[in-house]
């Protein structure tokens, strides 16, 4: 497991000595803002891991080519504790060592203003642009009323994936009463008008008996929300809670016995398959662009290989939380600074948009309009790999999750209101 500081944390891929990439070459570094201690410690170091895996990947190629040879990526990490003033702070401190490329995600309230900063810093410093790539804050905004040229969102928006776990709720006939249940911030209040226009519009029937926010990562026991969601007589909540959040809020209605399915946006990891436990069976959802079961009955399957290979490198159950979608961002940023010839973040920002990343299991594009990344989406159910119906876990758990839905591309591609304004040069 990782130990972070408080402060700043210099990241080198251990595999660099072994890559083609020389050990003397100015590094590609990569600024990373967000949240390594606190209530949402283990999301952050999920973060750490997943972009740490990507960058070995590359860098064991050889790493990223330039006109005047081979560079390696290098991550450069600083804990914001998910406050938007630290997250300023840890920008200026990024600005001030000339880091073009800023990552962040855990909080959609730090990207707005990371947004803000960012396009002030450009029209400030032109001559030292940054580049903004988002991997998850979701609120739709970011890409519609508040979006701009410097900035890239590489995760599904909220609507997307609202989208995704309404079109099983559609089709759940047992879904009569529902619970929204989410984090008081730009985030969660943006799920709870989405989860309310999206139902309307596709099961008018479900009767929606709760509407709650609650302060993000402040609450230590959920029991008195298990209780009124109790009393609501609900039979589905929906909620995108996530970190310690989501997994003590399955832990309280685990203790509470309460009988109910959760359609999730992040129930598939951080603690939470462990917390609800046989309760979860066949009632909690999630939706992601990818999981580790998506390979499931195909021979010799790519997927498999690609989760194997990072089980591989994180051992430990703890450390099993994989996200396709950064390792995707850290290979269309390399691409794109191939393309572009340079680090300079207007020619990446050019090269990226409209940009196409294809696997052998994923494919993905990113809009040119809003610089939204369009790809496909999994709604998936816990399992128990004991009963042989999913080959793998999340996190030892004994529970895995089992595609229930997909949705290709062309289903998740949901209209844009943004009006981008591009720099003149």
């Amino acid at each position: 497991m990782f130990k972070f500081s408080c402060i700043k944390i210099t990241v080198l891929a251990a595999m660099l000595a072994a890559s083609g990439a020389s050990q003397s070459a100015d590094a590609i570094r990569i600024g990373m803002i967000d949240g390594l201690s606190g209530s949402f410690a283990n999301a952050g170091q999920a973060v750490m891991r997943n972009l740490q895996y990507a960058i070995e990947r590359i860098n064991a190629r050889g790493g990223v080519k330039l006109p005047d040879g081979m560079h390696p990526l290098a991550l450069i990490a600083i804990d914001n504790k998910q406050g938007v003033e630290e997250s300023l702070i840890a920008l200026r401190q990024l600005s001030d060592q000339r880091i073009g490329f800023v990552v962040q995600g855990n909080s959609s309230a730090v990207a707005a203003a990371l947004i803000d900063g960012v396009e002030k810093h450009n029209a400030r410093m032109p001559d030292q642009r940054m580049l903004f790539l988002n991997y998850s804050a979701v609120d739709p905004a970011l890409t519609n009323e508040k979006c701009s040229f410097w900035h890239f969102r590489f995760d599904a928006n909220a609507d997307m994936r609202m989208h995704a776990l309404t079109e099983v709720i559609k089709d759940d006939a047992s879904a009569k009463r529902a619970y929204l249940i989410g984090q008081d911030y730009s985030f969660g209040q943006q799920l709870a008008r989405s989860a309310r226009s999206q139902l309307a519009r596709k099961r008018p029937d479900i009767a929606i008996v709760g509407d709650e926010l609650h302060p993000i990562g402040k609450i230590k026991d959920f029991t008195p929300y298990i209780a009124k969601i109790r009393a609501s007589g609900a039979d589905t909540i929906v909620t995108g809670n996530w970190g310690n959040d989501l997994t003590l809020l399955v832990k309280a209605a685990k203790e509470g016995g309460l009988n109910v399915k959760f359609y999730t946006f992040y129930g598939n990891g951080l603690g939470a398959p462990a917390a609800i436990g046989d309760a979860g069976v066949g009632r909690v959802r999630a939706v992601a662009e990818w999981h580790p079961n998506t390979g499931q009955g195909i021979k010799n399957s790519s997927s498999d290989a690609y989760y194997q290979d990072f089980r591989q490198r994180y051992p430990q159950p703890e450390d099993d939380y994989v996200h396709l979608r950064m390792h995707l961002m850290i290979e269309m940023l390399a691409t794109a600074i191939e393309k572009a010839g340079s680090t300079e973040a207007g020619a990446v920002a050019q090269a990226l948009e409209g940009a196409r990343f294809k696997n052998a299991f994923h494919e993905a594009t990113m809009r040119v309009e809003d610089h939204q990344l369009l790809q496909p989406l999994y709604v998936s159910v816990m399992r128990k790999t004991s009963d042989g119906s999913v080959r793998f876990d999340n996190e030892g758990s004994g529970y895995g999750f089992k595609t229930e839905r997909y949705l290709p591309l062309s289903e998740t591609a949901l209209s844009t209101t943004c009006k981008m304004k591009r720099p003149a040069s």
